[in-house]
């Protein structure tokens, strides 16, 4: 299979395994933050409530596209993605990997309301930053502007939850005249049915967008995997004809030809000549070439990489004031490359059903711990219906949000400081437990170095094993 020897086969099975594991322990982790407030105000059975937020985190992997995918994926630089080493590609995920799994286990374990997305993240950049730490490295491996996008999406995200479900509680108290919306939930019996229905549609919303984009960095670990241990194969979408890409080139080679180099300094004329330098591979590989059929088994791996490195070069290349284009040019070459990028930026669909499986079957299991921190730890009274509603309809509304900008969000940290931001509107700063919250802010802080320095320990183990 893939012509890989079998003890690649079998660390490939693995690694995908593990992938699956990260997104099963991610499904009951985080998940339960969607079926808190329906279990804990009793609107729905606790395995009713759980199997309709399984079924909708399904679904919404299916529907939240790829850019969260691809920015987990370029969280590495163009440089650690165009290696062609298999054991180099499994030391590196499985790093990435075995890191993220044990932080959420562990903060699983204690209940403590802990996030996916940084443990995954923070693996990723500890594996980068160790890769530079090699012989013969150049830098920090870590594609820092990425990087940057994503941690202030991670940072925002929980004041802004924190702000406005304040702002969403103010607005109920005014607009409402039900007192019942205010009240602890009764123990047995479930809210009155307009209180229900919006509370399982809060809920709907924040499973689906979990799902749209958590599920994405699922997608996102699997492709590196794929593309790290099995390039040739994975490298482009198979869906598309590579002999289309001609167009795309010969646009690209028209702009950089407009470019006087003349006018440029060292830095941004090297960048020029790397530039020109994947249009001419380019060239040599598609020359002469009519039916796909004729391209050697590894041209579509030397399709990628060219294609990854003209959209990166090319990028810092534009950007320098010293390149003095139209802006008629500047659209034409990110056109250009957005057009080649579509070849390297994707998925398969069987991708998208081990991610969306492995989700769900997770949700059903291990949401109890969760369930308890977030309805009666966070703050010092029971969460109303009130506080529930407005929570998960502040938390889907940001989760969608970044899912349609391609950056990821942490479901935890947006739902338990929306949570945090219900009780302070409530009854003021008081109303929050102290205890609790400091040891998801102390969670919150320490996931980050915690599993970039266990991730790049890892990574540095296993490097030392494949050579």
């Amino acid at each position: 299979m893939f012509g890989l020897e079998p003890h690649v086969l079998l660390l490939l099975g693995v690694c995908l395994l593990a992938a699956c594991a990260f997104e099963f322990v991610n499904g009951f982790h985080d998940t339960a933050n969607a079926v808190a407030t329906v279990i804990y105000t009793n609107t729905l059975r606790p395995w009713v409530a759980v199997v309709w937020s399984a079924f909708w985190n399904f679904i919404g992997v299916f529907a939240g596209g790829i850019g969260v995918a691809m920015g987990i994926v370029y969280l590495l630089p163009v440089e650690s993605l165009v290696d062609q080493n298999v054991y180099h590609g499994i030391a590196m995920v499985g790093a990435l990997i075995v890191a993220a799994i044990i932080w959420n286990v562990g903060t699983w374990y204690f209940g403590i309301p802990s996030s996916s997305s940084h443990a995954l993240i923070g693996s990723i950049l500890g594996v980068g930053i160790a890769f530079s730490l090699l012989p013969g490295g150049k830098g920090a491996a870590v594609n820092w502007a990425k990087a940057g996008e994503s941690g202030m999406a991670l940072l925002l995200s929980p004041i802004f939850g924190f702000t406005l479900t304040i702002i969403a509680m103010f607005l109920l108290k005014r607009l409402t005249k039900s007192k019942a919306l205010f009240k602890q939930p009764h123990k047995r019996k479930p809210p009155p049915l307009f209180i229900r229905l919006t509370l399982i549609t809060t809920c709907t919303l924040v499973s689906f967008f979990h799902g749209s984009n958590d599920g994405q960095k699922g997608v996102g670990l699997i492709m590196l995997i794929l593309i790290g241990i099995v390039p040739v194969h994975f490298a482009l979408d198979n869906n598309k004809n590579p002999l289309d890409l001609r167009d795309s080139v010969q646009k690209i080679e028209y702009v950089i030809g407009r470019v006087n180099a003349t006018e440029l300094n060292a830095k941004d004329q090297q960048l020029l000549a790397e530039v020109r330098t994947q249009t001419t591979n380019l060239d040599r590989i598609f020359a002469g070439k009519t039916q796909v059929a004729q391209l050697p088994a590894n041209a579509r791996f030397d399709i990628r990489r060219a294609i990854l490195l003209l959209a990166n070069r090319g990028k810092q290349l534009l950007a320098s004031p010293s390149v003095s284009l139209s802006t008629a040019d500047r659209s034409t070459y990110a056109q250009a490359t957005d057009e080649m990028k579509s070849f390297t930026d994707y998925a398969p669909w069987q991708v998208l059903l081990m991610v969306s499986l492995s989700l769900a079957l997770g949700t059903t299991i291990g949401w109890q711990r969760i369930v308890k921190t977030i309805g009666e730890r966070i703050g010092k009274e029971h969460l109303t219906y009130a506080q529930g509603a407005s929570s998960e309809l502040v938390a889907a509304a940001m989760i969608g949000f970044s899912t349609q900008s391609g950056l990821p969000t942490s479901t935890t940290h947006v739902l338990t400081s929306s949570i945090a931001g219900s009780m302070v509107a409530s009854r003021g700063i008081k109303n929050i437990n102290p205890q609790m919250v400091r040891s998801i802010v102390l969670a919150w802080v320490l996931t980050l170095p915690v599993t970039m320095v266990l991730a790049g320990s890892l990574f540095l183990l296993f490097r030392s094993f494949s050579g």
